[in-house]
């Protein structure tokens, strides 16, 4: 595969110098072809330089130049890198949908993994041209997401054909295998994640979803029944039955309660 050609916009030079360095130093896959320090200037070279990816900062907690670039771009035939200072709620909303990030300063290794995963995202693109548009979706989603500065509500999962997303209150159950994750949904359909339970534990809207295992995380609007033999046992809308920690018991019971 050819090189990934990469724009690189933020507004201050010296952040994009040291980008640009970073990714010439240890990024081989990508070629930085131009770089832009605000939204006409970035909207003139990506009609230029047509890249495939473009590395982009956002100021949050508005972002409003980095989303004012996305929504006046005339085709969002590009891949996103989202370049922020700002953790929390954001990087929720990043892994919610799938969406490469890296935050400032920008760390080698992270900087590596965004790039490995936009190898494997064109790679999709180029042999399952429909996954694309579900991508852009994804973006879209995450952009609505970090401007109404809430908990993302939807989830892009990425397989090897493409992306699937699915709203959150879809999924009934989550399970740990090892630092993999298995979601099951409420039409009997499940996905293995390539994330950890710890991602899904910090994405998820605790409003809905309770950890009653160091393993599982259940989506307490699902609880049909709660036995009390062979231990505790939470029994859910798809029969499935899930052990709760004697150390989540409380909180869970609470939970339940407040049903």
């Amino acid at each position: 595969m050819d090189k990934l050609r990469a724009l690189i916009v933020d507004d201050e030079f010296h952040a994009r110098e040291n980008l640009r360095m970073l990714i010439d130093d240890f990024c081989p896959e990508i070629k930085v072809v131009a770089d832009a320090s605000g939204v006409n200037d970035a909207l003139d070279k990506l009609q230029e330089f047509e890249p495939d990816v473009v590395f982009l900062d956002i100021r949050m907690p508005s972002g409003s130049e980095g989303f004012d670039f996305l929504e006046k771009a005339p085709n969002l035939n590009f891949q996103v890198v989202f370049v922020t200072a700002f953790k929390d709620y954001a990087v929720q909303a990043f892994n919610a949908n799938a969406i490469h990030y890296v935050l400032k300063p920008v760390d080698i290794e992270d900087l590596r993994s965004a790039v490995e995963k936009l190898i494997e995202y064109q790679h999709t693109f180029v042999t399952e041209p429909s996954s694309q548009p579900a991508y852009l979706e994804s973006l879209k989603a995450l952009t609505e997401t970090l401007k109404a500065n809430q908990r993302p509500k939807k989830i892009t999962l990425h397989h090897q054909k493409g992306f699937r997303i699915v709203n959150d209150d879809e999924i009934v159950r989550l399970e740990a295998d090892g630092t993999y994750t298995t979601l099951y949904f409420k039409d009997g359909a499940s996905f293995y994640d390539s994330r950890n339970m710890k991602i899904y534990d910090d994405m998820l809207d605790p409003a809905i979803f309770c950890r009653v295992h160091k393993s599982h995380i259940i989506n307490i609007q699902e609880l049909r029944e709660y036995l009390k033999t062979d231990g505790h046992i939470a029994v859910l809308s798809d029969g499935s039955q899930v052990p709760v920690a004697r150390a989540r018991l409380s909180d869970f019971l609470t939970r339940v309660k407040s049903l």
